[in-house]
């Protein structure tokens, strides 16, 4: 556990000291964000506030997380590289995004096929080398079978594989950029999801197959380095969310947003939990299908199913206060990911 405890103390505080730094840093640079005209009137006065903080909450994981090992003079496992890399390849895109909105001043930066493009070359890189590196027992960090609990069914292929897991990786990396909305909303969202990774990747430990053979043991590549990893990105986020929350100093921008989801994305396949995300993180889930209704109920109908999508606009124009919204996506946030983790334990429960 020290190395959990390490992760997450050393990220929280660089986050935490560093975020305001970066406001100072981007609000003397002129690296604000910028507002939709179409968006809620509300947001125009957040016009400027600095953005692009995901920077702060990508570099300080990292740090956390190598400070980690440095404490405990071990080496990272390749499962918990694999993800970091996907964290900070997202990061990258979305940073390439918010530069780009900086620069031309407006709030559209890489076009949306440009965007796709760089989610699918990370996510591919992610795909190949996830089911490669097998250790002394042969397992690699992922199978190409889909999972649950755990793997299930028989190898679906490489191909098709691959294809499920850039589907995983860019509908929750764009999830969670669409969850990000509202000042925090986004980081408490993923924060419940990550803490729930810890407490897996814990339990995959204690449970591992590698240790103790049994009917509901698990065969996962490298679970308490995952958990390592969820830390350092939970410590940073919880660090940033102190300066991100309402009113926010500082937005995570794309560079955070596609980092934290390519993050959930990663843990998931790794840990062999692919469909458990879709409960865990399922306030993004639900506000990733209200763009959905609304763009295909509009096209089939010329009408909208809500006043504004994602979802939490359309409470704010039904004169909901914004920090009001937050606090109550934060519980449904909490309560899927409570009903997750119930269900990765229950079959634990004696059975009659």
């Amino acid at each position: 556990m020290m190395d959990v405890l390490v992760a997450a103390g050393v990220a929280l505080l660089l986050s935490m000291l560093g975020t305001p730094l970066a406001i100072r840093i981007f609000s003397r640079r002129g690296y604000g964000q910028n507002i939709r005209e179409e968006g809620p009137s509300g947001h125009q006065e957040k016009r400027g506030t600095p953005t692009m903080g995901g920077t702060v909450l990508v570099i300080a994981a990292l740090v956390g997380f190598a400070c980690s090992h440095l404490a405990t003079w071990t080496p990272p496992t390749v499962s918990a590289v694999l993800v970091l890399f996907l964290m900070a390849g997202l990061g990258t895109v979305g940073f390439l995004d918010d530069f780009i909105k900086i620069y031309k001043q407006r709030s559209l930066g890489l076009r949306s096929g440009a965007k796709a493009l760089g989610q699918l070359i990370v996510g591919a890189v992610f795909a190949v080398l996830v089911v490669r590196f097998p250790n002394a027992y042969s397992i690699t960090p992922a199978e190409t079978r889909l999972s649950f609990l755990r793997d299930f069914g028989p190898s679906v292929g490489i191909v098709v594989f691959t294809i499920w897991v850039l589907i995983m990786i860019v509908g929750f990396s764009n999830a969670v950029n669409l969850t990000d909305g509202l000042d925090g909303l986004a980081s408490g969202a993923t924060g419940v999801v990550l803490g729930a990774y810890v407490l897996i990747g814990n339990w995959q430990l204690r449970n591992s197959c590698l240790n103790q053979l049994g009917p509901s043991c698990y065969w996962v590549r490298d679970p308490l380095d995952l958990a390592v990893v969820a830390a350092a990105v939970l410590g940073a986020l919880v660090g940033f969310l102190w300066w991100n929350a309402p009113p926010a100093k500082i937005f995570m921008g794309d560079t955070g947003s596609l980092a934290l989801g390519g993050v959930l994305a990663g843990l998931a396949i790794t840990t062999r939990t692919q469909f458990l995300l879709f409960i865990l993180a399922g306030l993004c889930v639900i506000i990733t299908a209200s763009v959905i209704i609304q763009v295909g109920f509009f096209k089939m109908t010329g009408r909208r199913v809500f006043r504004m999508a994602p979802l939490q606009h359309h409470f704010e124009l039904a004169g909901w206060a914004e920090t009001t919204i937050v606090v109550r996506f934060w519980l449904i946030a909490a309560l899927c990911t409570a009903a997750g983790l119930g269900l990765f334990y229950v079959e634990w429960m004696p059975k009659q």
